[in-house]
């Protein structure tokens, strides 16, 4: 693996992650921020320390995110982690870390895989870590987020430890959220490789009662052994309407909905946000829609069928002859 110049590893991390078992008190809020074809994740905790996962694409450049947080009245980012460097997931990172360090409270630090891009993007956020001087921290397996709230845990479970290559996906950061008896847990893009390891290596620790949809939905990712070890009762897909990608793939919808799993997409529902207080939780949507994945996957499909409808009459309106008086021919 990669060390990125001027980036250390977490202090005071070992191998052995172990359950959280600290009594909780208040409410940790989960905010899937509605970025298109992108991902952008907000946790706050009881504490208000704030965990943000990911920053959207790069031709927004985190404008969106940064409305998103002052909306809710975040002025500082403490941990600021990048699952991996493609620039649908850090592309708002060094104008989230521009801004709250020029006009907000700052950032606390930043996380990542320390497996470099070959990107503008990347080296953009780069640029803003050493111009702000934020401390940069490589993760990897068995390492925690230092989060200063005693009842929540954020735990990593892939990129695994040692020379892992260079794949961004395989090296996707995936941490896992535990605060009282509730769990979560989000893998950015890490494919079936990455969910067959973490499956076999922290079995355990895939449980969640919310999953973050990997790679968007894609059907590289939310692989069976994945699913077998997590379990969830509800997950999180972020998308567009019209993904180029076919996100989210039609297989992953009909797994999910062979394994009952209550499922938001953010091309559907807006910004989906999880409140829980360590026991039950609460899904709030900025737009209402069914959470069934039959309903979301009759939805992809009529909407797929009505742009092909949309492409076939802009087809033959092209084909019509054109009258050169100025209307258009009635042959």
């Amino acid at each position: 693996m990669l060390v990125l110049a001027g980036c250390t590893s977490i202090p005071g991390t070992d191998d052995e992650i172990s359950p959280s078992t600290a009594d909780v008190d208040g409410e940790l809020e989960l905010h899937h921020i509605d970025v298109g074809q992108a991902d952008a994740t907000l946790l706050i905790t009881p504490d208000d320390e704030t965990i943000l996962i990911d920053t959207g694409d790069w031709q927004s450049d985190g404008s969106d995110v940064i409305e998103y947080l002052e909306d809710r009245g975040v002025y500082r980012v403490d941990h600021l982690v990048a699952t991996h460097g493609h620039a649908d997931h850090i592309g708002g990172h060094a104008a989230v870390i521009e801004h709250f360090e020029d006009e907000g409270d700052g950032v606390g630090a930043a996380y990542d895989s320390g497996v470099a891009h070959t990107s503008q993007t990347y080296d953009n956020y780069l640029d803003a870590i050493e111009e702000h001087d934020v401390q940069l921290f490589e993760v990897a397996e068995g390492d925690e987020l230092p989060v200063d709230d005693e009842g929540l845990e954020a735990s990593v479970l892939n990129p695994p430890e040692g020379d892992s290559g260079a794949d961004l996906h395989y090296n996707s950061v995936a941490l896992s959220i535990e605060f009282g008896e509730f769990s979560y847990l989000t893998t950015g893009d890490a494919e079936e490789d990455a969910e067959e390891r973490m499956a076999e290596e922290w079995g355990d620790h895939l449980e969640s009662d919310v999953y973050q949809a990997g790679h968007h939905g894609s059907s590289t990712s939310s692989t069976a052994p994945k699913l077998d070890a997590s379990t969830p009762e509800i997950a999180v897909i972020s998308s567009a309407a019209e993904s180029q990608y076919d996100h989210p793939n039609d297989e992953v919808l009909e797994e999910f909905g062979e394994r009952d799993i209550e499922t938001y997409w953010t091309a559907v529902h807006g910004d989906v946000v999880v409140t829980t207080d360590g026991e039950s939780s609460a899904v709030s949507t900025e737009h209402e829609g069914s959470s069934d994945p039959e309903d979301l996957l009759e939805k992809k499909s009529n909407d797929q069928a009505g742009n092909e409808d949309d492409a076939a009459n802009v087809i033959r309106d092209a084909d019509t002859p054109i009258d050169t008086t100025g209307g258009v021919a009635l042959s």
